[in-house]
């Protein structure tokens, strides 16, 4: 790794260690296999949201030519939102694209990441289907948003009903992830979303 970069996030890495954020345990930041290109960060959902509770891991991978060019960040942890990919993680925020600025840092990122939990982009979706849910029916966003947070990530939610569902298509032999994701995509219509996979 080229040594400009390498200083950087040392020098990042200490910034988010001592900010306060760190001690109100909402952002996290460790080095995988002590190197600093492969880091994993940590960002608790914010209060007041549906991912209040939950703690979300990122895959955050950083560049050569770091702080030039944007780290490349993608959640480990499986969300329900608009702007992250449900499958891939991918997220899409303009800062870890063409809004990248040299001055940004790694804690910028995170707490980038913390608001776009807070406040969706629908506009501007990385998840067609999540967003259209949450353009036209945005309390069962919501519900679908937090179940996925206590599933995924921890958080205190627990929907009966949801789960419900789940366990009858995992009864007819759907992988349970596979039946949430169907569940999602149709509001949670049972019959729709065995429809769609037994298609």
């Amino acid at each position: 790794m080229a040594n400009i970069a390498a200083q950087r996030i040392k020098r990042e890495f200490k910034e988010v260690i001592k900010s306060e954020e760190v001690a109100k345990c909402a952002i996290k930041l460790e080095l995988v296999n002590d190197s600093f290109t492969e880091l994993k960060g940590e960002i608790a959902g914010p209060p007041d949201t549906p991912y209040e509770g939950g703690n979300f891991v990122l895959e955050i991978k950083v560049p050569e030519t770091y702080p030039f060019n944007p780290p490349k960040v993608r959640f480990v942890t499986k969300i329900w939102h608009p702007n992250i990919s449900s499958v891939t993680g991918a997220i899409c925020l303009d800062i870890l694209k063409d809004q990248w600025a040299a001055a940004m840092t790694l804690r910028t990122v995170l707490l980038s990441l913390q608001a776009l939990l807070s406040a969706a982009e629908p506009d501007d979706p990385q998840d067609a289907v999540v967003a259209k849910q949450y353009k036209e029916n945005l309390e069962m966003f919501e519900s679908t948003a937090r179940h996925w947070t206590n599933i995924y990530a921890g958080g205190p939610d627990l929907n009966k009903d949801f789960n419900d569902k789940i366990r009858k298509l995992v009864e007819m032999g759907v992988e349970e992830h596979q039946a949430r994701v169907a569940l999602s995509s149709y509001n949670w219509d049972l019959e729709r979303a065995t429809e769609q996979l037994f298609s």
